[in-house]
């Protein structure tokens, strides 16, 4: 089956975070601060899914104060970090919605994502991901993580199902 067939029942997004929202590199400072870098346009189309009442997530292993104030930023409220069972984590957050799998689009990158995207409506993946993700997944973005890979598959959703931004709405 065309996994764009499978985008018409999506009704939220799961993504990790190191690797996804950005492109995996961790700046490390002495006084144990990291900072990530993340996309505009990424932030953007999380945003307006938000606005257009699609659940998103975030479940990622990292703990980091900064990947909470980002996606609290973009009007993100289920954030799972320091998931050490990311899969666990995921059916929390599925009965927590009363979400069915087959209802969400996942994203990750690398092997503590495995599981999850096995369990998911679509799974999708950047296209830097690992070789082990990548063969599993039923979409890899044209973009890489942090360059614009959560966008792509958020936009698609939503001109699929027409919510996606047209100039001649009132309310975009």
């Amino acid at each position: 089956m065309n996994y764009k067939s499978k985008l018409h029942d999506i009704k939220a997004f799961v993504f990790d975070f190191d690797g996804v929202m950005t492109d995996g590199s961790v700046w490390m400072y002495a006084d144990k601060e990291t900072v990530r870098c993340g996309n505009i346009k990424d932030g953007f189309a999380i945003q307006y899914a938000v606005k257009k009442g699609y659940v998103i997530a975030v479940i990622s292993g990292a703990t980091s104060l900064s990947i909470n104030n980002r996606m609290e930023s973009l009007g993100v409220t289920q954030i799972y970090t320091g998931a050490s069972n990311k899969i666990e984590t995921y059916r929390k957050f599925l009965e927590a919605n009363s979400l069915k799998e087959s209802e969400v689009l996942c994203m990750g990158d690398d092997i503590p994502d495995y599981e999850i995207l096995g369990h998911c409506g679509v799974s999708t993946c950047p296209a830097d991901a690992a070789v082990e993700i990548k063969e599993i997944v039923d979409y890899i973005s044209l973009y890489e993580g942090g360059r614009g890979c959560v966008r792509d598959v958020i936009e698609q959703v939503l001109r699929l199902q027409n919510r996606w931004f047209h100039p001649d709405a009132v309310n975009w």
